[in-house]
């Protein structure tokens, strides 16, 4: 609508004030040569160039931010092994969905990884993929017809299996390694579980009750369940007893083994023995409170010298290239 001269917008001040801004008069410069940069072009990655032998996947990441931290946890392992020391992985169950065993498996046969823990979902998949060479239900599809977690097959090997281990003196993750050994599981090359149990890697198993698809079923035995797990925790406290030197890494735990972690610490320190310096990792998708806290900051904290280090990215890419990276780092001398 056209307007009138007593309703005319007033813009012409505004536009005025618009164009005068703010005088820069006295503003100082600075040179760059006396400037504190975060970023240099040394840190940066060398690409495909001829200089770089091929595999060498670490040297292609720039050593800033990520890059910087994902070097330094590889060359923290590769030298932890150089001295014999602990390189101690935890496990999430979802680190198995992601099919990255096989790679997990090859650091294990390179005796890169000296103890494994898993909380009860990864030793499930575990299990399922050896025996079976499939897991992972469609957990909404499956609960709506009432079925989710009730498969028959995982239950009745995994139950019988700790119940055997509880009228003995086994722990579960050694307990599990047998049986499947003794199955002839199918797939066990595929198997964290019985590569460990094959190369006398110690593997624990840190379970809730109540947590896991197997404490559904009836022949579910409480009393085996968490004998068996506490006789796993006895032995994980004694790993991290001499992880001083050492590196620990939570892959894909989000409660379960960072608090294990924790406590087993807490029992170490209060055996009078010093767990640091240590480098410790936490590699997920999301990084949550437990991990974060109970893994990298209070742990490294607390002793001079130690690192701790937070990744974060999908399993199926950070474990290959974690792998590649560790693998050949150590055929250099």
């Amino acid at each position: 609508m056209p307007s009138s001269p007593g309703n005319k917008p007033r813009t012409r001040g505004r536009k005025r004030h618009a164009r005068r801004g703010t005088s820069s008069t006295g503003v100082k410069g600075v040179s760059i040569s006396a400037r504190k940069s975060k970023v240099s072009v040394k840190d940066f990655s060398p690409g495909f160039s001829s200089s770089l032998r091929p595999g060498e996947m670490s040297n292609l990441f720039p050593d800033i931010l990520a890059g910087r931290s994902f070097k330094r946890l590889v060359e923290s392992i590769v030298t932890a092994r150089r001295r014999d020391k602990q390189v101690i992985f935890m496990l999430g169950g979802h680190v198995v969905k992601t099919g990255v065993s096989p790679l997990l498996i090859d650091l294990l046969e390179a005796d890169v990884i000296t103890g494994v823990a898993m909380n009860g979902a990864a030793a499930i998949h575990d299990l399922e993929i050896a025996m079976w060479g499939e897991t992972s239900e469609d957990v909404e599809e499956a609960l709506a017809d009432g079925v989710f977690g009730m498969t028959s097959e995982t239950a009745s090997f995994m139950n019988s299996a700790i119940e055997d281990a509880f009228k003995g003196t086994q722990g579960m993750g050694e307990a599990l390694g047998k049986a499947l050994t003794s199955a002839r599981a199918p797939f066990g090359k595929k198997s964290l579980i019985a590569c460990c149990y094959r190369k006398d890697v110690p593997l624990t198993v840190h379970v809730a009750i109540g947590t896991d698809v197997t404490h559904q079923h009836p022949d579910a035995s409480g009393q085996a369940i968490g004998e068996t797990s506490m006789r796993d925790f006895r032995l994980f406290v004694s790993l991290i007893e001499k992880i001083r030197h050492g590196v620990v890494l939570n892959v894909g735990s989000a409660v379960i083994l960072p608090e294990v972690f924790l406590k087993a610490l807490a029992i170490v320190r209060n055996r009078g023995t010093s767990f640091w310096p240590l480098t410790t990792a936490n590699l997920d998708a999301i990084q949550h409170y437990r991990p974060v806290k109970n893994v990298v900051e209070r742990p490294t904290g607390i002793g001079k010298g130690s690192v701790g280090i937070t990744l974060t990215g999908h399993h199926e890419l950070m474990i290959p290239l974690l792998t590649a990276s560790i693998l050949h780092r150590l055929k250099r001398p």
